[in-house]
């Protein structure tokens, strides 16, 4: 087909997308309403809207972006991210009052979820508190989460890969007495990097194939974009002294998973995962990271020359053809084969200077107690289906409000779940997320030959809201629900996958 034709996201325009999402809105135009019990520390306004930035050279590219400023409190809570449709970039600490005004101005429904974020049910960005087009939402919580790097990013159900794909996304970074303590690196030298996956057609705008709808070929294993963008540029450019840097580190893309390392073939120092500081620095060849795993790195240049340069690279990952359809994932490669790897993409780069004084690695980076499933725990079993061309969890999609009773969990209770991916007809990793809490990875289990290498890549040890489950695999996690009673979701982080249903409520009770 025509890439012009395939063309679904003219997003300047929106008359290809817009107004097609069916939603249930609040009966007020403002969702959440304030309230004189709540004060404060923090309050921004949040506008998601349309826009044209310059991302290649030529035209001007139409996108969807989140465009913030502060309202009360310290200015500097809000960093917009220069010369790019990415962020703002939220700066919060642990236990802050935010209260955030979310103003929707794209022409279609759309909530906003904080990924990671531990607050009430209806501060989460379930898809039934969508806002109309001109309408807002007025979020209201205390920051509880410990220091970390988090994210924002829509969440209504069918176009959140459509909304996200288009540019709205940004990072929410929560430090702590702990964090500070460790003395990590910075201001210039605390660098955050948000990798993502585009599709450009000759006129610069972006393509998006997986809008052609749920339940199409084309969804079946996700879409990959053709170029790899750093905060929505083309590649970024650093001059470093030759001292430490902290690297935090994204997946924003939508489906694409990455094989994270260094040019120079040194092995990565990683400091924390998706939910904090680990308890103390690890060493790995490589990070893998699934769409919005995060990571961060100690990144250390007192030992190389004035003048060298290092590029912090990304190998895109192929499971079986992303982006090709259902035979993509059928053909030539079973449970036992390996991804087969795009070329690796050096998305940032580092030019060493002269030396600043060497900073000292950490020996220890935060309390972290060790996560060993207790016996007494309930144990529930998500299994990955796949049938009628459609992904599910259990062999159900998702219901705007249905809970069925294994997805009932009782307030304060430690459970464990467990991830099973067995779908041998379209074996495809799927990165499985759960609202509401962090959790601990127990095990993985049945990872087959040829996909086993990839674990020396995960940071499994430390706190997680989003899991990458290898196909074939058992992977346990613990979880403790003891933050917030409601309605809340668990789903597959491809994109793609959660638009098409792969997505289910949990009501914690």
């Amino acid at each position: 087909m025509d890439r012009q034709r395939r063309n679904l996201l003219r997003i300047a325009g929106a008359t290809a997308i817009a107004g097609t999402l069916p939603f249930v809105p609040w009966s007020r135009t403002t969702a959440a309403a304030t309230t004189d019990k709540f004060t404060p520390d923090v309050e921004i306004e949040l506008v998601a809207r349309p826009d044209e930035l310059q991302v290649l050279p030529g035209r001007l590219t139409a996108v969807w972006r989140y465009v913030g400023r502060v309202l009360s409190g310290p200015a500097d809570a809000l960093q917009s991210v220069p010369d790019s449709y990415a962020g703002p970039i939220f700066r919060f600490r642990t236990g802050q009052k935010v209260r955030i005004r979310y103003l929707n101005r794209i022409p279609q429904p759309s909530i906003v979820h904080w990924h990671g974020l531990i607050v009430p049910e209806r501060m989460d960005g379930h898809p039934r508190d969508v806002v109309p087009t001109g309408g807002e939402y007025v979020y209201e919580f205390e920051v509880r989460n410990r220091a970390g790097t988090y994210w924002f990013h829509p969440h209504p159900h069918e176009y959140t890969g459509t909304q996200v794909y288009g540019g709205l996304a940004g990072l929410f970074l929560v430090s702590d007495d702990e964090e500070r303590a460790a003395r990590l690196p910075s201001g210039e030298r605390d660098i955050s990097i948000v990798l993502a996956d585009r599709t450009f057609d000759p006129a610069n705008q972006l393509v998006y194939e997986a809008a052609m709808g749920p339940g199409m070929m084309g969804g079946m294993t996700g879409f990959v974009g053709e170029r790899i963008l750093a905060n929505g540029r083309p590649s970024l450019s650093f001059p470093a002294a030759a001292g430490a840097y902290r690297v935090r580190l994204l997946n924003g893309s939508n489906s694409r998973i990455y094989r994270i390392a260094r040019s120079d073939r040194k092995p990565l120092v990683a400091i924390a995962s998706d939910g904090g500081l680990l308890a103390a620095p690890v060493t790995r060849p490589f990070l893998v990271l699934g769409p919005a795993e995060r990571a961060e790195l100690w990144l250390d240049f007192h030992d190389v020359s004035a003048g060298s340069r290092i590029a912090l690279i990304a190998e895109p990952l192929d499971f079986g053809g992303a982006g090709m359809g259902m035979m993509g994932g059928m053909m030539g490669r079973g449970m036992g084969a390996g991804p087969q790897s795009a070329a690796p993409y050096p998305f940032a780069l580092f030019t060493v200077g002269r030396g600043a004084g060497r900073q000292a690695l950490p020996v220890r980076l935060a309390e972290l107690a060790p996560a060993p499933a207790r016996k007494d725990s309930k144990r529930r079993e998500f299994a990955i289906t796949l049938g009628h061309m459609r992904w599910g969890i259990n062999g159900r999609t998702f219901d705007m409000d249905e809970v069925e009773p294994d997805e009932r969990v009782r307030f304060g209770d430690t459970e464990v779940w467990e991830f099973t991916n067995r779908t041998p007809m379209m074996a495809i990793p799927h990165p499985m997320h759960v609202h509401a809490v962090q959790f601990r990875v127990l095990d993985r289990l049945g990872t087959p030959p040829g996909l086993d290498g990839l674990r020396a890549g995960f940071l499994d040890g430390g706190l997680k809201d989003t899991v990458l489950v290898l196909p074939g695999e058992r992977v346990r996690v613990l979880l403790t629900f003891n933050a917030f009673r409601g309605l809340f979701l668990y789903h597959c982080h491809n994109l793609v996958h959660e638009d098409m249903g792969m997505m289910r409520n949990f009501l914690v009770a």
